[in-house]
């Protein structure tokens, strides 16, 4: 039987033989005490916080996640064309003591059963759009490129910053980088916008982990984004976390199968309730199984982490690809 990490290696491939479906997240082992780019950002319902950008973030009582605040008080970028006015690049921590936590985590991973792996959020979009609200940012990728550029090139600045301390201080072999790129149904910049302001920015960031020891990257971004394949296989993306059933998985499969592989379809709107039942699970979890296939393929909930919002709900995921494993190899 094969390693959680040499079956994801043989599922992505070319001409792989895996001995059954990767079950989500399995093959990664993340290091979440690493996420110092969070720092500040509220995990309990009913905070508000500020993070370290100044963004001001409030975690609703009843939803499952933090938001910032974008309202003309709190949003931190006023004016695009003054954003140097607005927004100072946080100093990556480099002592020990920060550090202590991350080091001694990836010293209990067995790299021969999982990838170590860091995970990194927000992305270079999703900075963005954080700090001046959605459509603002937009309207800037059209109306303001230069400003737009600069403001980019600070935030990949930043990005390149926090990867030289983690890759010396950690030595992980895999990274798991949120950036979310669109909605359920088309991307949210065109792929002519992403090409001039996202692709060089992440081929920045992608290559240098990849130059200095990162085997394996893996994007999340649980979104449509079938349109932007091709810009993440040119900036070194191994495996796109996210990817929801309107982007055709099979027929991406068939175009690019050889050069990224493809991890979602299991559509957590669908499933993760409080209302949810194994019935449900089993029936969502067959049908992306069957629909995609053995080769680049990894059957995961959309959502970008290993848990689900409501309890039980992973571990039944889990439980239903083991027994489409026994089905289906």
């Amino acid at each position: 039987m094969l390693t959680k990490r040499q079956n994801l290696m043989e599922t992505i491939k070319k001409g792989g033989n895996p001995d059954r479906f990767v079950k989500q997240y399995e093959f990664l082992n993340i290091n979440m005490p690493a996420g110092v780019t969070m720092t500040g950002i509220p995990w309990i319902p009913g905070l508000t916080t500020r993070d370290q950008w100044g963004i001001t973030w409030f975690f609703k009582e009843g939803q499952i996640g933090p938001y910032p605040k974008h309202d003309p008080e709190h949003k931190v970028i006023k004016d695009i064309r003054e954003w140097k006015k607005y927004v100072k690049k946080p100093v990556v921590p480099t002592d020990d003591e920060t550090w202590a936590p991350a080091i001694g985590y990836n010293s209990t991973v067995d790299r021969n059963e999982e990838f170590a792996a860091v995970w990194y959020a927000p992305g270079v979009f999703e900075m963005t759009h954080h700090l001046m609200g959605m459509e603002d940012a937009l309207v800037a990728y059209y109306e303001e490129p230069e400003a737009m550029h600069e403001l980019i090139d600070m935030i990949v600045e930043y990005e390149l910053d926090y990867a030289k301390v983690a890759t010396e201080k950690l030595h992980f072999d895999a990274l798991f980088h949120h950036d979310d790129w669109g909605s359920a149904t088309n991307s949210l910049m065109s792929p002519g916008i992403f090409k001039e302001f996202i692709l060089p920015a992440y081929k920045k960031i992608y290559g240098f982990y990849k130059a200095n020891g990162v085997e394996l990257i893996v994007h999340h971004s649980d979104s449509f984004a079938a349109n932007l394949v091709p810009f993440m296989i040119e900036m070194g993306v191994d495996i796109w976390q996210g990817a929801v059933p309107t982007n055709n998985i099979p027929d991406l499969i068939r175009q690019y199968g050889e050069q990224i592989a493809f991890m979602g379809e299991i559509e957590t709107r669908e499933i993760d309730l409080p209302n949810w039942t194994p019935e449900a699970v089993a029936k969502e979890v067959e049908r992306a199984c069957r629909k995609c296939g053995k080769f680049a393929f990894i059957p995961c909930q959309t959502m970008g982490g290993p848990w689900s919002s409501f309890p039980g709900v992973y571990d039944e995921v889990n439980k239903q690809i083991d027994r489409m494993s026994t089905e289906m190899f």
